[in-house]
């Protein structure tokens, strides 16, 4: 049989070289604590639940679900984000439901990208933007994030060359893996960047709500908005060039429904239905419901899952400076980025593997996020605190 030359660069995934490593050492007995992955534990909140399964009951609810019936919760989708960031949102043409926010940023490069066009990627960043951008048959340029520019991408050393050939950009802050935070002022320069050289701005937004304010550190420079970071349509407000997902998965440990949306420009959200409409129809009109119930009810259940992780960072951090690793607290998401001691410093994916077949704990190389990604180890905080500590009790052993 004979494949497409795209799939060549496919044959790598960081979560499921993970995947196998894992299934080796339960194979060997080890007790597996799985720190790779960054899906929530914490289950969603009951009124959610209780709209999904009053859906099921409903007859209506059972058949294909096209755009126009998703308006109930595109409303919902742009009410949210209105209230949240005080932009207006119009949902007949500036909101797409998604299958996740990953379904967007995998689908859009093929409404951008003809062969040999440019992305604009992070490195290190998530490994589904890569993907995307394989699947159109374009070109990759790595934005290297380095910590002394506090893991934010150096537009000036772009090559013109590169730029010439550039059609998008693909930003997220909080950032996966790095758990790094952007600040509104970078993203003005991002949008004027986008702008002055006709390239389309992306930014992946799962943990929007997934940030530790200090005493109000994060949200005094946002007293008009219920964010704690910004949006990127908040540089961009007249959604010039910028289109920004969400998903139900981090906020409202929806992972398994498998609902999200994109929110930005009227063209780009037209171009990602167009992509959308030749792949799938929508999801059970009752995981919508759900999702509305969601946006739209109690709250208290978003603010408790931040205090959850928060609690699991500190005591994950405690627990290394304990054995002498010491690494930086993070300000958002559910993950440490930790740079490796010697002698691991320079195989992060020989030091994963050898982790978890000898100790049982998994965690994600920081090679497989990108060349920039290598030196470091990401552990997802997905166990309560006392499994933690255990899983760092192993890596003090293994070290």
């Amino acid at each position: 049989m004979q494949f497409s030359a795209r799939l060549q660069p496919l044959q790598s995934n960081v979560f499921a070289d993970m995947d196998k490593a894992k299934a080796v050492a339960l194979a060997a007995g080890k007790e597996l604590i799985d720190l790779s992955l960054g899906s929530s534990d914490l289950p969603a909140e009951a009124h959610v639940i209780e709209a999904i399964a009053k859906s099921l009951y409903d007859p209506s609810t059972h058949g294909y679900l096209l755009f126009n019936g998703t308006r109930g919760f595109r409303q919902a989708a742009a009410n949210w984000y209105e209230q949240k960031f005080g932009i207006k949102v119009d949902p007949e043409t500036e909101v797409l439901p998604l299958i996740g926010s990953q379904e967007g940023t995998a689908h859009l490069p093929l409404a951008l990208l003809n062969p040999g066009d440019f992305a604009l990627l992070l490195d290190p960043g998530y490994p589904s933007h890569a993907g995307g951008v394989y699947l159109a048959s374009g070109q990759i340029y790595p934005m290297p994030l380095k910590a002394e520019n506090d893991f934010l991408p150096v537009f000036a050393d772009i090559p013109t060359d590169v730029l010439a050939q550039s059609r998008m950009m693909v930003l997220s802050y909080p950032h996966n893996p790095t758990a790094a935070i952007a600040p509104l002022s970078f993203f003005k320069e991002a949008v004027a960047f986008c702008q002055e050289h006709n390239i389309v701005l992306v930014h992946d937004f799962p943990y929007v709500d997934m940030v530790f304010a200090e005493d109000g550190e994060w949200g005094k420079n946002f007293p008009h908005t219920q964010s704690l970071v910004p949006s990127i349509l908040q540089a961009d407000p007249d959604k010039s060039v910028a289109i920004e997902f969400f998903t139900l998965s981090k906020s409202y440990n929806m992972g398994g429904f498998r609902i999200g949306y994109a929110i930005g420009n009227a063209q780009l959200i037209q171009a990602l239905r167009q992509i959308k409409a030749a792949v799938d129809f929508n999801q059970y009109r009752g995981i919508l419901n759900g999702a509305i119930a969601a946006l739209t009810g109690p709250q208290a259940g978003v603010q408790a899952a931040v205090t959850t992780f928060r609690q699991r960072r500190d005591a994950f951090i405690d627990a290394l400076h304990r054995i002498g690793w010491y690494v930086p607290t993070p300000k958002a998401t559910m993950y440490i980025w930790a740079k490796l001691p010697s002698p691991w410093s320079k195989n992060s994916i020989e030091f994963c593997t050898q982790l978890v077949k000898q100790t049982g704990v998994a965690a994600s190389p920081g090679a497989g996020f990108g060349k920039s990604g290598e030196g470091y180890v990401r552990f997802a905080l997905v166990h309560e605190p006392s499994i933690l500590e255990t899983a760092v009790e192993r890596i003090s052993n293994f070290l």
